[in-house]
């Protein structure tokens, strides 16, 4: 595995690359790194392909500014092209996971010549409405937490997580793995709550990340900061009005999903079952993979069934 620092302008992004072959480019979510994907990289490299992580910007090596209208899907899908553009002059098949996802659907919307197929994790591709989504959010959880909403405050969210980066983050993977009940520790709590508000210290090792794993995204996030992370978040609202060009637009490419059976994203809308709608704005849809028994660290926690469904896809291309 090899390291390359790739520019889109004035933004330097890490890029993780192992083996050669038609370009996958994998694309991490919050609050991750390209280390995300160590489970893929060589087992897609082994393979036959060019199979690259990038540190999206705002974390890791990748560089980290400080505005909110940085980290707008526009930009961030730019940063997708320019490390995809200079590690092959074919179009690339794209791999998102978690904000990964949305990114990776994204890049195949606005830049569909780039964009051989792309494949979500996590997180599935639903067009944007008329309604912007924190909208949505703020009606479906009236008087209630909801992390996304807790987000948009500059700062106390910062604070929160970077009061105890590797405590916190452990139990942030804890809590979001499948091995809790969804509401009590995740949405049943008061809107003033703060996000680690029950959601309990875990003392042993987990089974699916050493803390010598989990040590490297405390070591990158001591380093960097929460900021650039949460931007993501804050920058929903300008993508709304940036976006209106896309709003019920569908993925023309070849598209396939994957997810956890106990993930909470797909609980997010209450009495609705986000994941049986995966495919319903693609038009070249592949099919959906539920993993039993996974919650929304798929890759990390359960890498042999996602490897399968992934390059079971990449073989149908």
């Amino acid at each position: 595995m090899r390291f390359e620092q790739i520019q889109n302008g004035d933004i330097s992004l890490r890029v993780a690359i192992d083996g050669k072959g038609p370009l996958v480019l994998f694309v991490h979510g919050f609050p991750e790194l390209w280390y995300s994907w160590r489970h893929q990289l060589p087992f897609f490299a082994q393979r036959g392909f060019t199979a690259a992580a990038m540190d999206v910007r705002g974390y890791g090596g990748s560089d980290k500014p400080h505005a909110i209208d940085a980290y707008t899907l526009r930009e961030l899908t730019s940063d997708v092209v320019a490390v995809a553009n200079a590690l092959s002059d074919d179009p690339a098949v794209i791999v998102g996971h978690d904000w990964g996802s949305p990114i990776a659907w994204h890049t195949a919307l606005l830049h569909p010549d780039r964009v051989r197929a792309v494949a979500g994790l996590s997180v599935p591709y639903l067009p944007s409405g008329d309604t912007s989504i924190l909208d949505l959010f703020e009606k479906l959880y009236e008087g209630k937490f909801f992390y996304q909403l807790y987000f948009q405050q500059e700062g106390p969210p910062e604070q929160e997580f970077e009061q105890d980066l590797k405590k916190n983050l452990k139990r942030l993977h804890y809590a979001w793995s499948g091995t809790l009940p969804v509401s009590k520790e995740a949405f049943d709590k008061p809107r003033n709550a703060s996000f680690f508000d029950g959601i309990p210290e875990v003392e042993e090792e987990l089974e699916w990340m050493a803390d010598e794993d989990l040590q490297v995204y405390a070591d990158a996030f001591k380093q960097g900061g929460m900021r650039g992370p949460l931007n993501r978040y804050r920058a929903q609202r300008m993508d709304f009005d940036d976006l209106k060009e896309l709003r019920g637009k569908h993925i023309a490419q070849p598209a396939a999903f994957i997810g956890g059976s106990h993930d909470l994203v797909r609980k997010f809308a209450p009495g609705m079952d986000l994941y049986s709608m995966a495919g319903s704005a693609c038009d070249d849809f592949r099919g959906t993979t539920i993993i039993e028994g996974a919650g929304h660290w798929v890759q990390q926690q359960r890498p042999q069934e996602t490897n399968q469904a992934l390059l079971e896809f990449l073989q149908g291309l």
